[in-house]
């Protein structure tokens, strides 16, 4: 089995349009989900989210590409330029027949649907434009990617809700450690943002109109956000033989099935996925220092997610620093895993670990170091990320410092 490591991440999210703006955002505790801002708005019981501000499309792609990428697809690009420059690679010859990119997303082109629903059913039009199928499917943005950068390998995108990410990022893992690619992008993108997107979120009945406070008993719902995270994972021989900076070694990962209910988390369903990691990156429950966690900020996840990790910890869950950056960037669905590995990096890399923001009062069954308000610097070896997602799919990614 080959060694995995990551050497190019790039994102764009509600905390900044690239990795160090993200990272900066993060130590900082500063929180991006603010007013949404787009139209029909006024007809929303929800009103915030973690948009992001400031990003010019126009100015980065051309017209015709413009008429192909929805916003989901444009903020992956985006993400994934940052990702493969840093890394330095060039997708020619056999590198460029084995690499593919594997990418995680949920509601495909929600910003396109949203356009031509309201075009064909509220303006009375019968013609929509002639690549509204091409822009909306989920698998547009993997399949823009690959076309960009010559990967011809294997590409696909995977959609299971809120893990789609870490199953991605997963699959692409499994490919590169077994041996069937040097490399692959993956990572995940979402765009629901919109007065469908958001309208549909609502009938849920899961959704705080004022703040995300994972972990505190005052907790009254997630908050969606939007953006990409993008990665290079690498076989670590070759990027070693190239000079490429590493940024961390990917190092197991588990997957697992509640197969109990499509909305309600599962305790047992989570600790197997979390310990599955650990048995799979062949590590002892007490090397791990931090785990973000997906804590969404609704009062079943957050309480079923600190009994799986105090399940399978133990007495070493009270050493864990576990904490939820969806606080600060909001709950990107599909692309949610994918800009939480940002945290899992920063801690391993820099030794600072993310705050959980929003935190305002202890929860008796949420009695675990929730690393609250503030950024913390602490020496991190091993790092988790957890995905919880509707449907009972959890994937668990474990990471180590190299």
């Amino acid at each position: 089995m080959k060694r995995v490591v990551i050497t190019g991440a790039g994102t764009i999210n509600a905390l900044g349009h690239s990795v160090p703006e993200t990272l900066e955002a993060m130590r900082e505790g500063r929180c991006g989900i603010g007013q949404l801002e787009f139209r029909d708005v006024e007809r929303l019981a929800i009103r915030i989210g973690g948009q992001v501000r400031g990003f010019e499309a126009e100015g980065r792609f051309n017209r015709q590409q413009m008429s192909l990428y929805d916003r989901f697809t444009q903020f992956t690009l985006t993400a994934a330029k940052e990702a493969i420059e840093q890394s330095g690679l060039e997708f020619h010859g056999d590198l460029s027949a084995k690499a593919g990119v594997v990418l995680g997303n949920s509601g495909g082109g929600m910003q396109t649907l949203d356009e031509n629903y309201r075009s064909v059913y509220e303006d009375g039009k019968n013609r929509v434009h002639p690549f509204v199928v091409p822009k909306l499917m989920n698998n547009a943005a993997a399949g823009h990617v690959s076309m960009q950068y010559n990967l011809k390998g294997p590409s696909f995108t995977v959609s299971t809700a809120c893990a789609s990410s870490n199953h991605a990022m997963a699959q692409a893992f499994q490919m590169v450690r077994s041996g069937m690619s040097p490399a692959m992008i993956t990572g995940g993108s979402e765009s629901m943002l919109c007065f469908g997107g958001v309208k549909a979120w609502e009938g849920l009945r899961v959704m705080s109109k004022d703040a995300c406070r994972p972990f505190s008993a005052n907790r009254n719902g997630m908050v969606q956000g939007e953006g990409a995270g993008i990665f290079v994972f690498e076989e670590y021989d070759h990027a070693r033989a190239r000079g490429a900076e590493i940024l961390c070694e990917v190092i197991g990962f588990a997957m697992s099935s509640d197969a109990a209910d499509i909305v309600m988390p599962s305790k047992q369903g989570a600790a197997r996925a979390i310990s599955g990691a650990l048995q799979d990156a062949r590590i002892a429950a007490s090397e791990v220092g931090y785990i973000n966690a997906h804590g969404t900020g609704t009062a079943a996840n957050d309480k079923t997610e600190c009994a799986a990790v105090a399940d399978v910890f133990g007495p070493h869950a009270d050493s864990l620093m576990i904490s939820s950056t969806k606080s600060m960037h909001g709950h990107l669905i599909g692309g949610t895993g994918a800009v939480e590995l940002l945290a899992c990096i920063m801690a391993l890399r820099d030794g600072v670990v993310a705050p959980t923001i929003g935190y305002e009062e202890p929860d008796p069954e949420c009695n675990l170091d929730v690393v609250p308000n503030e950024a913390r610097e602490a020496k991190v070896d091993v790092a988790l990320s957890n995905a919880f997602a509707f449907g009972g799919l959890n994937a668990v990614l474990a990471l180590r410092k190299v």
